[in-house]
């Protein structure tokens, strides 16, 4: 049994029981839960620290698992936020494949799934989120997925990278996109389902998401939008077509179902947290129970620039708020105040975002650059501020467009657009 970390050394296993003694638990297995161990390490913290991770694997990323990794450009190393070997390294018992079943705030303690209860000092939920489930008619049939682990990533790149497999995605948000884009890249045939009229107009607009639609065309995705799956045709248990609900039939080897994630929120629903679209936390990622936290895709956190609740499912906020979760747990005063970050790559066409959403809905969208080349900057501006810019193979100017965010400086629209003066000029 692992015992306090000054005197022996945690080994990297599901097997090995939890430490006896108080210290900081952490619960889920990924970036968040990762960037928080390393965190309280590097903010000096030397007592116990215990990730409880479900899944049997070393805590990963997973923009890579849509990306660079699914498509066979990156190994298994790239998804690590750390080596494996950092964990007994740093004194972080790591326990992989281990289910976290109950939480007590009163008592402070967390029961597993073996009935192993492991006592906490201050505890963090970076429990994440789960693929939306929608009872498709044939959707238990083999050949079709759900999107969200590296198991699933490493099952679906098996099938793409034989090529010649007719695929149907069904999801046209970032990570259908990015899925299609790979598939049709290692030589396969997609069809796209959404229920937009244009694929990521949610996010970015019409105007914006149509550019990466057009290079998806282009590259010989086809869509059939607005549609979704009416049944998921197949034979001899295996699927063989989606029959659409506009009466379309496309031949399918393959589906994906990627239509969004809901966050993990049992553990806390049951221990008595106030859930709101997540976990709701203050700005320091303080849940409704003392001692309790929570960050990454489950916490929906109150921002402190917009003065509004926010849940971001970004490999960025993964990072920022895993960073402020620890230090809020030390007993420092830190707050999640970053400016929303993520970014994207289909084909030839790299982006990178950052900004507050959910203010760009009444702003106005002013272009630096040209739509038809793909090389612009997109900026959301509202009663003359700047709360949002995305640029698309543009690069070396995310840092001048989170100043303009972060100023909340008015500023002059013919400059913004205008390719001559420079950003950090306006």
């Amino acid at each position: 049994m692992t015992t306090s970390p000054s005197t022996s050394s945690p080994t990297d296993s599901a097997t090995d029981s939890p430490t006896p003694n108080a210290g900081m638990v952490i619960i889920g297995g990924g970036l968040t839960a990762a960037t928080a161990a390393e965190t309280l390490r590097k903010e000096g913290y030397a007592g116990a620290v215990t990730i409880v991770a479900d899944e049997p694997e070393t805590p990963y990323q997973r923009p890579p698992l849509s990306k660079g990794f699914l498509a066979g450009k990156e190994d298994a190393d790239s998804l690590l936020p750390l080596p494996a070997s950092w964990y007994p390294e740093h004194n972080v018992t790591l326990l992989k494949g281990t289910a976290a079943t109950a939480l007590d705030p009163q008592a402070h303690t967390v029961t597993l799934a073996d009935g192993t209860t492991l006592a906490y000092d201050k505890v963090l939920l970076a429990t994440g989120a789960a693929p939306r489930h929608i009872p498709f008619p044939g959707v238990d049939l083999k050949g079709v997925y759900t999107f969200r682990t590296k198991a699933d990533s490493v099952a679906v790149k098996e099938l793409f990278t034989a090529g010649n497999k007719n695929v149907v995605m069904i999801g046209s948000g970032w990570i259908g996109m990015e899925i299609a884009a790979t598939a049709t890249e290692l030589g396969n045939h997609v069809a796209l389902l959404g229920l937009e009229d244009v694929p990521l107009s949610t996010a970015i607009g019409s105007t914006l998401g149509a550019v990466f639609t057009n290079r998806q065309k282009e590259a010989g995705v086809r869509f059939e939008l607005p549609a979704t799956a009416e049944k998921i045709q197949g034979s001899d248990g295996a699927v063989t077509s989606v029959l659409t609900n506009t009466g379309v039939t496309l031949p399918a080897d393959i589906v994906i179902v990627a239509v969004g994630v809901v966050p993990n929120t049992g553990l806390a629903k049951d221990a008595g947290l106030t859930i709101n679209n997540g976990i709701e936390v203050t700005a320091s990622l303080q849940t409704s129970a003392a001692d309790v936290f929570a960050a990454g895709d489950v916490a929906n956190s109150l921002h402190p620039v917009t003065g509004a609740y926010a849940r971001s499912e970004h490999w960025a906020n993964a990072i920022a708020s895993g960073k402020v979760a620890a230090k809020s747990m030390l007993g420092q005063n830190a707050v999640l105040d970053d400016i929303p970050y993520f970014y994207t790559d289909q084909f030839d066409l790299g982006m990178e975002y950052s900004g507050f959403g959910a203010l760009t809905k009444d702003a106005e969208l002013v272009i630096r650059g040209s739509l038809e080349k793909r090389e612009f900057v997109a900026f959301w501006l509202l009663e003359g501020r700047v709360v949002a810019g995305m640029n698309v193979n543009v690069w070396d100017v995310q840092d001048a467009i989170k100043d303009l965010i972060i100023s909340a400086r008015t500023v002059n629209k013919v400059q913004l657009a205008d390719e001559h003066t420079a950003i950090e000029d306006i």
